[in-house]
């Protein structure tokens, strides 16, 4: 036995870095989780040159769909200049061959971490949410094996239980990101943890969105014009974060999702958190002409 005959020739890596058989998979449990909305499906997570926990789930996902004429949009809570998007951005660009972008109107394939823009996505577009944790019921049930026959049966007490306890000790529901939301009337999701103003979004949206978890190795999907209802009940209205009154330093667009920024005084400011609906709004000030979509909240409501 030599070296050289454990060796093979050296052949260039995939398109898309992922080999056929890992694309299969993704594709085929893609397929199964649009068809059982909100429905987590099991796969192989491949790895990928990146941390698990930092995006290798929608990573998988995006480089699966991606195609020489898709332009793809990468953000990070909101920011396309973060280290992690413009990482993600750049390798998908390498092995891809695909175009890149920041505008969200010119996007084909939007990977996102922790946010959804403020500019409301087409039928053509799809979103792929980054998921860290994608099972709802860990917190009322750590036992996985019992936890995927409660969703089988729909058993959702325990959420509803502890949702309830939140509002008798807190007097409201302290759920902050990751807000159990009923899809299609049948499965409870994470949605990721995108904050309580995102929620909505999800609701009969346009576009198809894909959720995917690398180190937990799980992916679900809300399909087009589907019901995604926060759990709530029925004398307690379900509450997105009260931005409506702030304004942003830097665009002074008011009326969206704002990131606090603390001053040495003690003070705060704030800055929109979708970077390039600002970057937009700076530009509009300034005298450019620029195409900004149209968006999900209006003064800081969703409009019904």
């Amino acid at each position: 036995m030599t070296l050289h005959a454990l060796t093979k020739p050296w052949e260039p890596m995939s398109y898309g870095f992922l080999d056929a058989s890992a694309k299969r998979e993704i594709r085929r449990k893609m397929i199964k989780a649009i068809a059982v909305p909100g429905c987590q499906m099991p796969y192989a997570s491949r790895e990928v040159p990146m941390a698990r926990g930092w995006g290798t789930g929608g990573l998988q996902v995006s480089l699966t769909l991606v195609n020489p004429s898709m332009r793809v949009k990468v953000i990070d809570q909101g920011a396309d200049d973060s280290v992690n998007a413009a990482s993600i951005r750049r390798f998908i660009a390498r092995v891809a061959g695909t175009p890149t972008t920041m505008d969200t109107l010119d996007a084909d394939l939007i990977q996102s971490r922790h946010r959804i823009p403020e500019e409301v996505l087409r039928e053509d577009q799809v979103l792929v949410l980054q998921v860290p944790n994608p099972e709802p019921l860990r917190p009322v049930q750590p036992n996985m094996s019992i936890a995927r026959q409660m969703h089988a049966d729909a058993d959702y007490g325990r959420m509803w239980l502890q949702l309830y306890e939140q509002i008798v000790r807190s007097g409201r529901v302290m759920q902050g990101a990751s807000y159990p939301s009923l899809v299609h009337g049948r499965h409870v999701m994470t949605p990721s943890p995108i904050p309580r103003w995102d929620v909505p979004k999800l609701h009969m949206a346009k576009h198809l969105t894909i959720l995917s978890a690398g180190r937990e190795k799980r992916i679900f999907a809300v399909p087009p014009y589907t019901r995604v209802e926060p759990l709530v009940f029925s004398d307690v209205p379900y509450k997105v974060e009260d931005h409506a009154g702030l304004t942003c330093h830097r665009s002074g667009t008011r009326g969206f999702f704002m990131n606090e920024i603390p001053q040495d005084d003690g003070s705060s400011i704030f800055e929109v958190s979708d970077s390039e609906w600002g970057v937009k709004a700076i530009r509009r000030r300034d005298g450019e002409e620029v195409a900004m979509g149209e968006t999900w909240y209006k003064n800081g409501t969703m409009p019904s």
